[in-house]
């Protein structure tokens, strides 16, 4: 088998110190699961898996002996694994071990095992694949479970009993929606079947866990499919209940809204297909999470959702604290763009204000082109004339912003006059005063009252100071 492989020459090197180590010390060992599965499939991986019928600890230690300089071996004595870093390689290795599992818990006890013994407790059948690194049979393919048939099927199917597979380790029902989403497989249909009936399972999997998974299928070509399957399997009600909200459509008077979880899943492929930034991704999925609590059926203007934008945006640190997401500046940047995501077509109007414009460049900073991207593709509409008609919309506020960025360079503007001149101009402290003054002076410069620049905001601060009966504390040229 391996001599179909494209192997690199750290594996050829790693493969030999492999074989060189079984003999050396008696015991079997082969390269197993995902590792295997890639080179077959012709996927680049740099992580090689490998079991060892006896202790695989021991068995590293032996190889990085041949190595030199000597690797730092890695050991994890609680689960019995330890791993090498060569050059672009991370070997693993483990101990063949057979796994039991408790109905609380998805920790198994572990004890000893034979190599099908650890094929058995594998999560799918093109997982379980095995080849030998022993001298009596070395490159032989050992697939109990027909895991190549599989393969060549692009199917997601479990070695053994499925509900066994998931009620065991119920991570493994969104292993098998990430693997179908990454691979472009289908998950075989008992298998699937047994995904929905155990699903509630997933309940005692760590959200760190669940999230790990998730950032993986946001990072698929077409992460919609992996979304999806979450919905269908009814995975997505213990994971993101938000997102099930935005599911169906209602009528009122013969008027109904579109499916907007439908819709979202348009958007966030149409945000794929143009960007790999994964948190303008998560924008892209969260951007309406608000609608269904602004949902409101209006005579005139029929279906509504009112300031969903602002609500989405309070929601978004409560979903990512929820699901132990980082509450950093991913979270931040996610949030302001579902803040503003509707402001930009606000901005298509041909009277629309320098203004209006301005603010936007403030509010976004360096973050408006991400925002013209997410807004881009949030044009889902089937009616090419007016795809084309909004496109060209978002063509112009592009000009605009570009216009207005080259004459008042607003993108991370700070106001001209900080609370430290202000102080020093006038006899006052830090304090609710200096804050409405700085306020003042920003809004008069969006507002293009004044100009961008030290002279003119200074003397507009040392109007509203007279106005606003002031003592001046040092005269200023």
């Amino acid at each position: 088998m391996i001599l179909y492989f494209n192997l690199s020459d750290e594996e050829k090197y790693a493969y030999d110190l492999i074989q060189r180590a079984t003999a050396t010390m008696g015991v079997e060992a082969y390269v197993i699961g995902g590792y295997v599965r890639d080179k077959i499939l012709g996927r680049k991986s740099y992580d090689i898996d490998v079991v060892v019928v006896g202790n695989g600890i021991d068995f590293a230690a032996e190889i990085a002996s041949y190595i030199h300089p000597a690797p730092k071996v890695a050991y994890y004595k609680t689960f019995g694994t330890a791993s090498i870093r060569h050059k672009d390689l991370i070997i693993e290795f483990v101990g063949a071990r057979k796994e039991s599992y408790s109905a609380e818990s998805r920790k198994p006890s572990v004890e000893n095992g034979t190599l099908y013994d650890d094929q058995l407790r594998r999560d799918f059948t093109i997982n379980a694949l095995a080849i030998s690194m022993n001298q009596k049979n070395y490159g032989e393919l050992f697939d109990p479970f027909d895991g190549m048939e599989h393969l060549e099927q692009k199917l997601i199917k479990t070695p053994l009993d499925a509900d066994v597979t998931f009620s065991d380790d119920p991570l493994r029902m969104m292993r098998a929606i990430r693997f179908a989403n990454q691979l472009n497989f289908t998950i075989d249909p008992d298998t699937f079947q047994a995904i929905n009936r155990n699903k509630e399972r997933i309940k005692i999997v760590s959200a760190e866990r669940i999230y790990t998974e998730l950032d993986k299928i946001m990072h698929c070509d077409k992460p919609s499919v992996g979304f999806r399957l979450l919905f269908e399997s009814g995975l997505l009600q213990f994971i993101l209940p938000e997102m099930v909200e935005l599911s169906g459509v209602d009528y009122q008077d013969g008027k109904g809204h579109k499916d907007n979880f439908l819709h979202t899943m348009e958007v966030l492929d149409n945000l794929a297909a143009k960007s790999k930034d994964v948190w303008l991704r998560w924008a892209a999925l969260l951007h309406d999470i608000a609608k269904p609590p602004t949902k409101k059926f209006e005579p005139v203007q029929g279906w509504t959702f009112h300031g969903h934008e602002v609500l989405g945006a309070f929601m978004v640190p409560r979903i990512f604290k929820r699901m132990k997401m980082p509450l950093d500046q991913h979270m931040k940047f996610v949030q302001k763009m579902v803040r503003y995501h509707l402001r930009p077509i606000s901005l298509t109007s041909e009277n629309i204000t320098d203004s209006a414009v301005r603010r936007l460049l403030f509010d976004a900073g360096d973050d408006i082109d991400s925002l013209m991207q997410l807004c881009e593709a949030d044009i889902t509409s089937k009616n090419e004339r007016k795809v084309k008609r909004l496109l060209e919309n978002y063509e112009m506020v592009r000009t605009r912003l570009q216009e207005i960025e080259e004459k008042d360079r607003l993108r991370n503007w700070q106001p001209p006059i900080d609370g430290q001149v202000i102080m020093e101009t006038f006899e006052v402290r830090s304090g609710p005063i200096v804050g409405e003054l700085k306020n003042e002076i920003r809004e008069a410069v969006l507002d293009g009252t004044i100009e961008n620049e030290y002279r003119a905001a200074f003397d507009y601060l040392l109007d509203l100071g007279k106005k606003k009966g002031l003592k001046f504390k040092i005269e200023q040229e």
